[in-house]
């Protein structure tokens, strides 16, 4: 009985947690209050005028597109991977946005004619560091949920690092907006990453960025993202009031059900 009333609880708790966010999210402007929760906000927008930016590459500059390509690949296919093992729909979420990142490094491949060296396959690396990264993330994550929301967050620190390096590598106006705009993606991530995890009852501590870096991200609002081709710029769309009551109760659902295992009363 105990069990009923505490199941008939958080329902009707999950219910209007639910309703109210879709009513805040719809009244108003502002961040998407379901990253928190694991819906996931992409990159910034790009500028549409960088379509006429022309500049030749140093071979750092090259190099750094090459890598950058296979590792926002490298997030992907891990958090494919993690999906397929544990259905944690942010793990789905994140690698659609990881998808739209290697697109967007592939596209300035393509503007300067380079060769592409992302495979199709998953889990499959041209650069051997990249290849042995990826096994080891996969073998870390596969220890349980945690472990691999750990891996999530492992991921985005390593990812905004490398982007502040390859930033200060260059000064080709289009490679540095792409790579500010994938920075602040991986915010965004590390944000929802972080959520999910004290939606467990862990706190994460930061392993590759510094502490204030670690603690201004987490304290700060989402970057709002875009989607679609790169180079375009197209307007926010409303994805309607049932599809936004559906994704508030689908994410407010995991997080209540998250809270019940803890406390020992699965629903």
């Amino acid at each position: 009985m105990r069990k009923m009333w505490f199941g008939l609880g958080l329902i009707a708790l999950l219910i209007g947690m639910s309703l109210g966010a879709v009513s805040a999210w719809r009244g108003q402007p502002g961040p998407n209050p379901y990253t928190q929760q694991g819906a996931v906000q992409t990159a910034p927008m790009l500028n549409s005028t960088l379509t006429s930016y022309y500049s030749d590459l140093s071979q750092e500059e090259i190099d750094g597109l090459l890598y950058m390509r296979e590792e926002e690949k490298l997030a992907r296919d891990v958090y494919l991977t993690l999906y397929e093992i544990y259905g944690l729909q942010i793990f789905y979420n994140i690698a659609q946005s990881e998808q739209t990142h290697t697109d967007t490094v592939l596209s300035l491949i393509e503007k300067y004619n380079l060769t592409d060296p992302a495979s199709d396959e998953i889990g499959v690396f041209t650069n051997p560091d990249l290849q042995a990264l990826y096994d080891q993330l996969v073998e870390m994550g596969s220890q349980s949920v945690v472990d691999a929301l750990k891996v999530g967050a492992l991921i985005e620190e390593t990812d905004i690092v490398d982007l502040q390096e390859r930033i200060a590598q260059t000064d080709n106006e289009d490679i540095k907006q792409v790579y500010e705009s994938l920075m602040a993606g991986s915010e965004n991530h590390l944000r929802a990453f972080v959520s999910q995890l004290e939606a467990y009852g862990v706190t994460y501590e930061p392993q590759v960025v510094s502490e204030d870096y670690y603690q201004s991200v987490i304290n700060s609002a989402p970057a709002h993202g875009f989607r679609g081709p790169m180079w375009t710029t197209q307007p926010a769309q409303d994805t309607g009031i049932v599809t936004g009551i559906m994704n508030a109760f689908r994410h407010a659902w995991g997080w209540m059900n998250g809270l019940a295992q803890r406390v020992g009363i699965p629903i």
